[in-house]
């Protein structure tokens, strides 16, 4: 099985696979542009001014008509779910099917999606965008706002009163520099832009607290050879075209006490492996993420049955994985159970 080929390309494209990236999507200034100070502002939680990917974007309200673009991603919507602001999406496009998170793959299917005849790449565009009414638009990366993609732009979505968001590393479409810290750097941008400053931090506490705990239990062990990939999914031209090379994905497993076995195969987020490349590799275990893939536990069995030679396969190391795995509120959730499969004596 694999998944239709516009969902792959625009999974490519918003997954970088450019070389460039961003540093921090955003910083929030000491005053207004009316010059009020910081704890007047500080105190009604608004304006808020971002600079985000070049642009200025000042808040002088909670948004309350947001739509959270496709991108290939479940970061935004579940970073508005951890922050309870989920009444204030008019159109969500994102969805991964399932979570690590109880309830989220549920509350994600109850949101509206605006009633939007999608684009071939699964996402808003232009005149439908507008036609939402929004005052608040997410995207992953930038590619969601790129006019010659058929998006409204950030410039056109100004003039038609929304502010707009890029997500961190986004900028230049390359998230092959994300880490866990653009998780939380994304949780404090929304806190700030919806007055939850205080639950965003509590989040990010808890969750460097959590990775604190496992990495320790962890530390000084043999950092096993760990492939991660994409279930059923094709982005290249080889039998293994979605397997992770660079990004969030290695700090997750550099956290877990492992090693990501294909690091070194592309300077991107993906590598665009032949099956004899991959044959060739020693894999200690395996970490498969569904996207919109029902049962990824059976593809990551399938693959420790095409190569019995890996030492995963010889001793059924696998885990199966979806959101936590990826930029969001949960990376903690991934942490603990890729720890748990590869050092069960110890995590």
């Amino acid at each position: 099985m694999s998944k239709k080929r516009p969902v792959a390309i625009a999974l490519a494209g918003v997954l970088c696979l450019v070389t460039v990236g961003c540093a921090d999507s955003s910083t929030d200034k000491d005053s207004d542009a009316d010059g009020k100070p910081a704890a007047a502002a500080a105190k009604s939680g608004y304006p808020v001014t971002l600079e985000n990917c070049g642009d200025s974007e000042k808040i002088t309200e909670e948004p309350s008509r947001v739509v959270v673009m496709n991108g290939a991603s479940v970061a935004e919507v579940s970073t508005l779910l951890a922050l309870g602001v989920q009444d204030k999406i008019v159109a969500n496009q994102q969805s991964y099917g399932m979570s690590e998170v109880a309830g989220r793959a549920a509350a994600i299917k109850a949101l509206p999606n605006g009633d939007v005849k999608l684009n071939d790449a699964y996402d808003v565009p232009r005149e439908a965008m507008i036609g939402l009414r929004p005052d608040l638009v997410l995207s992953t990366t930038s590619y969601g706002f790129d006019e010659k993609n058929g998006f409204a732009t950030r410039e056109q979505l100004k003039q038609a009163g929304a502010n707009s968001y890029v997500s961190p590393q986004g900028c230049d479409q390359d998230t092959s520099k994300m880490t866990i810290a653009d998780s939380y750097t994304l949780l404090r941008d929304m806190g700030k832009i919806f007055n939850k400053r205080d639950d965003a931090e509590k989040i990010v506490a808890a969750s460097e607290r959590h990775i604190a705990e496992v990495a320790a239990k962890v530390k000084g062990e043999k950092r096993p050879k760990v492939m991660v990939l994409f279930s059923n999914m094709a982005m290249g031209g080889n039998d293994f075209s979605s397997v992770v090379a660079k990004g969030i994905y290695n700090d997750i497993l550099a956290k877990a006490g492992g090693s990501n076995a294909f690091e070194n195969a592309s300077k991107t987020s993906f590598a665009d492996l032949s099956k004899e490349k991959v044959a060739a590799t020693d894999v200690d275990a395996l970490v498969v993420i569904g996207y919109n893939d029902p049962n990824p536990a059976a593809y990551a069995r399938k693959l420790l049955k095409e190569f019995p030679q890996w030492p995963a396969a010889k001793n059924n190391k696998y885990v199966a994985l979806s959101d936590s795995m990826y930029l969001g509120p949960s990376n903690d959730v991934a942490v603990e159970k890729i720890a748990g499969m590869l050092h069960p004596d110890k995590a």
